[in-house]
């Protein structure tokens, strides 16, 4: 892999847990936060669309490796959701 699709990907996953941010309304950090949300949530959305039989509709390919852009915001959104209800929880004095 060289450095262009390394950064491609990163620029790819940073999208990705941006708009996973926004949809789930809660914001974790900056731009390397939003690259981290946005691998957990391909992982996390991929994971689910296997197990669920779904397929890919909108997958970028690097470098033959795919990354599955829908399932990586669906998987980022749930991934702040829950982050956000177990943060929210705390009660703060």
């Amino acid at each position: 892999m060289t450095l262009f699709e390394f950064l491609a990907l990163l620029l790819i996953a940073g999208v990705a847990g941006s708009i996973g941010q926004a949809i789930a309304g809660y914001s974790t950090g900056g731009c390397l936060t939003s690259v981290a949300v946005g691998f957990i949530g391909a992982l996390i959305g991929a994971w689910l669309a296997r197990q669920f039989g779904l397929p890919e509709p909108f997958p970028i390919i690097v470098d033959g490796n795919t990354f599955p852009v829908l399932w990586s915001i669906v998987g980022s959104a749930l991934f702040v959701a829950v982050i956000a209800f177990i943060s929210r929880s705390r009660i703060r004095v």
